[in-house]
Parts: C-alpha cells; sequence; structure tokens
C-alpha cells in the first residue's frame, strides 16, 4: 500500500498513536472501529495480536495513524513473547500519544506494568473500554477518579469499541496533542499491512476462534505462496504447529475442523480485498517453532 505524502493547510495534524494495555481489554476491536475494517484480528483469548499493526485514519484536519500492539506479557518468556514484548517498549518510544486502554471496573498489576512503560514525557489518554459492560453506573465514575489519580493523564475518556461509543471524542483529544505535520500516508490507505499479512492473520483468527484454549497459541501461519492475477488470489497457506497431536487436532474429524478454517478465512478475505480468492491451507510440524529465532523473522517478528 502506497506512503505517499500530500500537502495539508498549516492547521493539519498527524502522528502516531499507540494503543497499549494488557492482553484482552479491547485494543484490537478499538482499532478495527477507528479504522472502518477489521484489519486487526480479535478473540475472546487474551494475546491473539502478535504484531505491531498500523491502522490509518485522515480526517479534514488530521490524520491519525494507530499502532495497536500485543498484550504486554509477564507471564511467558518465549522468544515469540520476548518479541513482542519489544514490540511494545519501541512502540512506546516512537509515537506522539498513547492510548492506555483498560477495562471498565478493572485495574490489576497488569496494568499497572504496562502504564509504567510509557515515558512520563508523552502524552498520554486513559481509555476506559467496555462501559457498556458495567452493571452499575454508579461505581464507574469512582473507579475513573482511582486510576485517573496515578498519572496525569492528558484526558479520561470512556468509551465502548464494540459499540462505537465515544469515538469521535476520542479522536478529537488525540487530535490536540499531534504535532503540525502533513500527510504521513496517502488518504486512502487503512493500514501498512500487505493483503500477504492479512491472510494469515485471518486464517490465525479462525484458529483463536475454533479450537480450544491451548493450541491457537502454539500455532502459527505461514504463506507459502500468493498469487495476485486480476480479480483472483490465489493463496497457499501452512499452519504451523508444535507437536504431532496438535496436527490431528487442528485437522479435526474427517479434515472438517481445517475446512472450517479455510471456509471462514476466505470468506473474510474476500470481503476485505473485494476479490476472489482460491485458499489451500494444509498443517506442519515444526517443534519449538516459538523460540526459533529464524522462523520468527521469517515471520515478521523483530
Amino acid at each position: 500500500m502506497s506512503r505517499t505524502k500530500t500537502t495539508r493547510g498549516t492547521a493539519f495534524r498527524s502522528g502516531h498513536i499507540a494503543l497499549v494495555g494488557r492482553p484482552n481489554v479491547g485494543k484490537s476491536t478499538l482499532l478495527n472501529r477507528l479504522v472502518g475494517e477489521k484489519i486487526s484480528i480479535i478473540s475472546k483469548k487474551a494475546q491473539t495480536t502478535r504484531h505491531r499493526i498500523l491502522g490509518i485514519v485522515t480526517r479534514p484536519d488530521a490524520q491519525f495513524v494507530f499502532v495497536d500492539t500485543p498484550g504486554f506479557q509477564t507471564r511467558f518468556s518465549s522468544a515469540l513473547n520476548r518479541a513482542m514484548n519489544r514490540g511494545v517498549t519501541q512502540t512506546l518510544a516512537d509515537v506522539d500519544v498513547v492510548f492506555l486502554v483498560i477495562e471498565a471496573g478493572h485495574f490489576d498489576a497488569r496494568d499497572e506494568a504496562v502504564l509504567a512503560l510509557v515515558p512520563e514525557t508523552t502524552p498520554i489518554l486513559l481509555v476506559v473500554n467496555k462501559v457498556d459492560q458495567i452493571r452499575d453506573s454508579k461505581t464507574l465514575l469512582p473507579f475513573v477518579a482511582e486510576i485517573a489519580g496515578k498519572r496525569e493523564f492528558s484526558a479520561v475518556v470512556p468509551i465502548s469499541a464494540l459499540r462505537g461509543r465515544q469515538i469521535e471524542p476520542l479522536l478529537d483529544a488525540a487530535r490536540r496533542h499531534l504535532p503540525h505535520e502533513t500527510l504521513l500516508f496517502s488518504e486512502d490507505d487503512l493500514t501498512d499491512k500487505s493483503e500477504r499479512f492479512l491472510a494469515a492473520e485471518y486464517i490465525r483468527e479462525k484458529i483463536f476462534r475454533l479450537l480450544g484454549d491451548e493450541l491457537p497459541y502454539a500455532a502459527t501461519v505461514e504463506i507459502e505462496k500468493f498469487e495476485q492475477k486480476d480479480a483472483l488470489r490465489r493463496i497457499h497457506a501452512a499452519i504451523v504447529v508444535d507437536k504431532e497431536n496438535h496436527k490431528a487436532m487442528m485437522i479435526g474429524k474427517g479434515g472438517a475442523t481445517l475446512k472450517r478454517i479455510a471456509t471462514e478465512a476466505r470468506q473474510d478475505m474476500e470481503r476485505l480485498f473485494g476479490a476472489r480468492v482460491y485458499l489451500e491451507i494444509w498443517v506442519k510440524v515444526k517443534s519449538g517453532w516459538a523460540d526459533d529465532a529464524r522462523l520468527l523473522r521469517s515471520l515478521g517478528y523483530q
């Protein structure tokens, strides 16, 4: 996707905004809501996001470049998790504004750990997500007041990313802290990621949604061939798992699970790409892949 710069008036602002928080607070749901397309995969399982993903929103007076990051991981220390945590800390060093996304009514040591990573000099907005899930609305105000006392936040914005509530006030609050700059990306760009990358992510999302609690974390996706001809995409993908018994579970009885993964991923790709997709998926075993630095680099982890 292009990154052509375009000049704008002197009042125009643009910059990078990091979405950070502990796993499963709704960062990816928020990014998709902001952009208006599903560019970051989501599931009910924590730690679904593994890559840094840019979501680009262009308005007449500003361009917001949102950086969705993996949830900061404090429990596990594989090479994969270390790479994801490095992505979070590197992002925080490079952005103009930070959104600390928390879950309404819940703030624990994991949230504290992420807050401590944000440089004191960077404007930080407290984004209180999932306010629609609060049973007693009277508890929200004292909760927000308590968390707001932990840091000098530039703004506190309660939202529901799922339902699209308070999104415009959130953008308005962020714009005030962006530098006066021209466009960083083309006006039509929604993300910096390629269709090849998004195809792998859509497959991985179906793995998270359709399989048990542990197996999705032991799997990744490699796109081995991606061909585009006119309105057709031919995609050959391998799901990489850690153990032989994982392969059997991924395929399912009579191949039913793998077929459903492929069908649902293909349907999502066709909606996003606006084109027909031929998708072929198979499963291969690579023991210890999450600690294989060479493979992780090839999959886009630094």
